[in-house]
């Protein structure tokens, strides 16, 4: 696909994925929506990739839906909303199930669906300049779509007062919420999200956090005794495979492992 969104890079294991509509907060419309699905399933099915980094160019991170692309909605039928719809909630699905982390990061105002992008990644780090909200209530609209992601991040109690407030807060806020992993200066916030990518690629068996990866995904709907059947017959096969093995057996000789 030819991008005109977004910038696609592999570099040393670590894909980039750059939202690039600076003159435009990098908003949201149905263009950048599908190059955004495109990339993460490239980056899924590429196996040069190991981690995935999504960031923004610009002065924000991203502000939301395009004013334009709001427009275009408004005089949509049912139909063809639901279409549209669907199509974000694929690209929410395809993040939150890959089995590769993906970090957000995050400067300036990560708004409406540009907060919804970072919620459904695997790791958010933020700038102490960035800022979150989902103000969709504010213009008579509803967050539906990330709801169960934010639930299971943070918690229904929390994500209700956000979602009902529509209330825009700070990195450090999101952090103590449970939303945001890591908050640091703007001049390190690249050195930072690089180095814990770097760390991923270098001290986790890619097996091993995709199987984990997958577990989250599949919580949902289980019964305990379901649950822990399920994490049973994951365990065992995660046992059988040539990370575990390999992961094993160097700890038992005491020797540095380096996955690739």
């Amino acid at each position: 696909m030819n991008y005109t969104r977004l910038l696609y890079s592999v570099e040393e294991r670590i894909c980039s994925i750059i939202l690039n509509r600076p003159e435009k907060r990098n908003a949201l419309d149905d263009q950048l929506i599908q190059e955004l699905s495109h990339a993460f399933i490239s980056a899924s099915k590429d196996t040069a990739v190991k981690v995935v980094i999504l960031g923004a160019n610009g002065n924000a991170f991203c502000a939301g839906a395009d004013l334009d692309y709001l427009q275009k909605m408004s005089s949509f039928n049912f139909e063809e909303n639901l279409e549209d719809s669907k199509n974000l909630m694929r690209l929410f699905q395809t993040m939150y199930s890959m089995r590769k982390p993906i970090i957000a990061k995050v400067h300036g105002p990560a708004v409406a669906g540009g907060c919804g992008l970072a919620t459904v990644c695997d790791i958010i780090v933020a700038s102490e300049e960035a800022s979150f909200g989902y103000t969709e209530v504010k213009i008579g609209f509803i967050p539906a779509i990330v709801l169960t992601f934010l639930v299971r991040r943070i918690g229904e109690g929390k994500a209700r007062n956000l979602f009902l407030r529509g209330t825009i807060i700070s990195a450090r806020q999101a952090q103590e919420l449970g939303l945001v992993n890591d908050v640091v200066p703007s001049a390190n916030l690249s050195q930072e999200v690089h180095s814990i990518a770097e760390s991923l690629c270098r001290d986790s068996s890619l097996i091993s956090m995709g199987l984990i990866k997958e577990m989250f995904a599949n919580m949902d709907g289980k019964t305990l005794g379901d649950m822990l059947g399920y994490a049973a017959n994951v365990n065992a096969v995660t046992r059988m495979s040539e990370d575990c093995r390999k992961g094993i057996a160097a700890f038992l000789n005491k020797e540095k492992i380096e996955w690739k």
